[in-house]
């Protein structure tokens, strides 16, 4: 009971220093949490570059709104959001309306569904990158983080059915890209 008691004061304090913009609490959140958050922003970048900037761009936004965070609810679960709303705010940015309407896609047949189970984890990361920013937004939104295509195309300002155009067209596009890799192993 008392280490449960210790981690919620631990939380508060650190929760408290990062209000009052302590170095070290920065820090301490910033390290512990890397890891996970960067799987995040890698899985909406094209490269590790733009996810450490995205990254970066996150954690500023953490900190610049940490004192919204309230006290009891998951602090992981809180920065997660604040991480893909900026992957969203970025793709925002940089792409407006490059989408193609769902009249184009067009069905593939997987002949080989255990193509995954031969990739490691890096393998899959490198490949769903090579996704477009469209693509590999609505992907990551619908397939990873659960959203609905109602809440995606709310998010990215497009059409319901753009979305699940872009979805299609990404499962298609990693179909390809997944079974050319396999190929080559």
């Amino acid at each position: 009971m008392d280490l449960v008691l210790n981690m919620h004061q631990s939380e508060r304090e650190l929760i408290s220093a990062l209000v009052t913009r302590e170095r070290w609490a920065q820090q301490r959140l910033y390290e512990t949490h890397y890891s996970a958050m960067m799987n995040i922003c890698l899985r909406y970048a094209g490269n590790e570059s733009e996810g450490l900037d995205l990254l970066h761009d996150g954690f500023i936004k953490i900190f610049q709104h940490i004192h919204t965070y309230k006290t009891g609810t998951s602090l992981i679960a809180w920065m997660k959001r604040i991480m893909v709303n900026t992957c969203i705010d970025d793709y925002r940015k940089k792409n407006r309306r490059r989408t193609e309407d769902i009249d184009h896609v067009h069905a593939v047949i997987d002949n080989d569904p255990d193509v995954v189970s031969m990739l490691s984890a890096n393998e899959i990361l490198a490949v769903v990158q090579e996704l477009s920013p469209a693509y590999r937004t609505v992907f990551n939104l619908y397939v990873i983080d659960g959203f609905a295509h109602q809440e995606i195309a709310q998010q990215l300002g497009i059409n319901e059915s753009t979305s699940r155009s872009n979805l299609a067209k990404a499962r298609i596009k990693l179909q390809e890209l997944l079974q050319k890799l396999s190929l080559n192993k």
